[in-house]
């Protein structure tokens, strides 16, 4: 079937209060743990791709994705994740993405506005939906991210202005969580959440979702959050895969098959995990 939008599927899961899970994927055995469970679940689900990926392998990551829209039921989208420019959404627009994320929030409000509205009016133009994030969500490995600075979190004063300027399809909030898996646990801003909720009517994304406490993640979702990113847990369990088959493999030169079977058995336990907690099976 054909690729979707996240623009119609986050509608859709706000006004059935759930969130749908997107996982950073960056090969084959990522993207078939992930659509392969979202199959077995009857869930919509989000492939994202991160710059390095995109860099190293754009082609090659669209045509994955295309293959494995054809071969699934349930609604897929392919998503462009933290693009730190015009040029990259362009490009995966070009490519065949049919969402990209511009990340300004590391910039001035003003040149947020600025590029993710150029974004916007050219994805806009070409079907294409665009999410963008104010506040900024830093790394769990530094008091960047871990600490919750409350300035680096989203601002609720300037959640209306932002959207009304920059006319995005899904906005990126900061409310304490990080990228990366957690030296200690994060505790979530709800009261902020719930104020930015009130604000807007733009679904609300929710990055930093692995390892955030499910207790945590569950009161986001029921508070507005649409779209959960996940992508460093199923790193972790890609590599605890491969580490146990080199822990007991033998042979001089396994099959590749061999190689993965172990490391795809744990991120897809991850992807069906995320699945129930988003609240997502069954919504398709």
């Amino acid at each position: 079937m054909p690729m979707y939008s996240i623009k119609e599927m986050l509608y859709k899961a706000q006004a059935e209060r759930y969130a749908v899970p997107a996982f950073d994927v960056s090969n084959l055995e990522f993207v078939r743990s992930v659509v392969e469970v979202a199959e077995e679940e009857r869930s919509p689900v989000i492939l994202m791709v991160v710059p390095p990926d995109a860099e190293a392998a754009l082609p090659y990551l669209v045509s994955l994705a295309k293959a494995a829209s054809e071969n699934v039921s349930v609604p897929l989208a392919l998503h462009l994740d933290h693009s730190p420019s015009f040029e990259l959404c362009q490009k995966a627009i070009e490519a065949g993405f049919t969402s990209v994320m511009f990340d300004g929030s590391s910039l001035p409000f003003d040149e947020n506005v600025a590029i993710t509205k150029r974004v916007v009016e050219y994805a806009h133009a070409r079907g294409v939906s665009v999410e963008a994030e104010l506040g900024h969500v830093g790394k769990a490995e530094t008091a960047e991210g871990e600490q919750a600075d409350v300035t680096q979190l989203t601002g609720p004063e300037d959640v209306k202005r932002f959207v009304e300027l920059a006319n995005v399809d899904a906005l990126a909030v900061s409310i304490g969580t990080a990228h990366g898996i957690y030296t200690s646990l994060p505790q979530l801003d709800i009261p902020r959440l719930k104020k930015i909720r009130s604000i807007t009517s733009v679904p609300l994304v929710l990055h930093g979702g692995s390892d955030t406490p499910d207790d945590q993640v569950k009161e986001a979702i029921a508070n507005g959050i649409t779209k959960l990113n996940i992508f460093s847990e199923l790193c972790v369990a890609m590599v605890e895969g491969l580490q146990e088959f080199l822990a007991t493999n033998k042979k001089k030169a396994p099959w590749p098959i061999e190689i993965f079977e172990k490391p795809m058995t744990k991120m897809r336990e991850v992807v069906r995990r995320k699945i129930h907690l988003c609240g997502s099976s069954g919504k398709i």
